[in-house]
């Protein structure tokens, strides 16, 4: 299997550089919040969101060095989607992340809040100085659009009513919104046309719902060492997510598991099995790859480059995660 660390291979470099600048823009005048954030960009996460930026900028600067601003627009983007890590640890209570401690089991949880809302601020102060107003207004889109969706998290806790339409909405924006929004600003600050821009929103709006739909499955396939938290964390919080919505229509005795909340000894075991008998995996695999194989289509705007190939090999790398 392709791992994903040579599918940024076109992008290393600039990686690399981002990973040492983002340490740099938290700054060290608050130690608190700078141990924090150096604890944060220090853990190995993939960094699929700053590579599809980059990625991005250099199949739309074919003829050119991607410049200062694609450069920032990518900092920007990893310290919007590691601020809502840290408020999504907090309000789900988790102890780890990608294996490693989060920043308010390391600290308390008025740290990481506030780790939290520092990175979203500075995060917003670097927007503004990019000098761009329809990319402003695309991240500024992202940070409503994540709030929002942790709320319609939190609002459908263990509710079995849940449409799998409503939950596509919820992943778009706690997932999808940051890939979609920050793909297509890539494109703006290349000064790509409106149909290519376009394009590239759509590119990150299907691959961010693979993206999240196969996280899903893995919650109840992946070991937890794998995963870098507990399997089937989402089922026992009560977040219902694709494979549990499809095997509801199978499976009558899931609702009323979901419906006491777990609460006998053996409901958590007993709807683990009703899911993993069901077509519910099955299912949202196939849902994941309709979305990656738009996420492709999209790219069909670009002109072909190792950069254009790496956004069309990692659409499949998501669904290849299962394997």
């Amino acid at each position: 299997m392709t791992s994903v660390t040579s599918l940024f291979a076109p992008v290393e470099a600039d990686l690399c550089l981002l990973t040492e600048n983002l340490k740099n823009l938290v700054g060290a005048r608050h130690p608190i919040l700078y141990a924090a954030a150096e604890h944060l960009f220090g853990a190995q996460g993939k960094r699929v969101r700053p590579a599809i930026v980059f990625l991005i900028s250099r199949a739309t600067m074919l003829d050119s060095d991607i410049t200062p601003r694609h450069r920032r627009l990518a900092e920007i983007t990893e310290m919007i989607h590691t601020a809502s890590l840290v408020h999504d640890d907090v309000v789900d209570e988790a102890e780890v992340r990608r294996n490693v401690p989060t920043v308010h089991s390391l600290f308390n949880n008025r740290v990481a809040v506030l780790a939290g809302d520092f990175l979203f601020g500075q995060a917003a102060w670097y927007l503004a100085n990019l000098g761009n107003l329809e990319v402003v207004k695309l991240l500024s889109e992202v940070i409503k659009d994540m709030a929002e969706g942790e709320i319609q998290q939190g609002l459908t806790r263990f509710d079995t009513t849940l449409t799998l339409e409503a939950y596509l909405e919820k992943t778009y924006r706690k997932t999808a919104s940051l890939m979609a929004n920050s793909a297509k600003a890539a494109g703006l600050l290349s000064g790509v046309s409106a149909e290519v821009a376009d394009n590239l929103y759509r590119y990150g709006y299907h691959f961010g719902l693979a993206f999240q739909i196969i996280d899903d499955i893995l919650d109840f396939t992946g070991s937890t060492e794998a995963l870098g938290k507990p399997a089937g964390s989402d089922l026992i919080s009560g977040n219902l997510t694709a494979p549990v919505l499809y095997a509801l229509e199978e499976k009558p005795y899931l609702e009323v598991l979901i419906d006491r909340e777990f609460a006998q000894p053996d409901d958590i075991s007993q709807a683990l099995t009703l899911i993993k008998e069901s077509k519910g995996l099955e299912r949202s695999r196939t849902l994941a790859a309709q979305n990656a194989q738009i996420a492709v289509q999209s790219l069909a705007v670009l002109k072909p480059s190792t950069s254009t190939q790496a956004l069309i090999d990692l659409a499949d790398y998501v669904l290849s995660r299962l394997y």
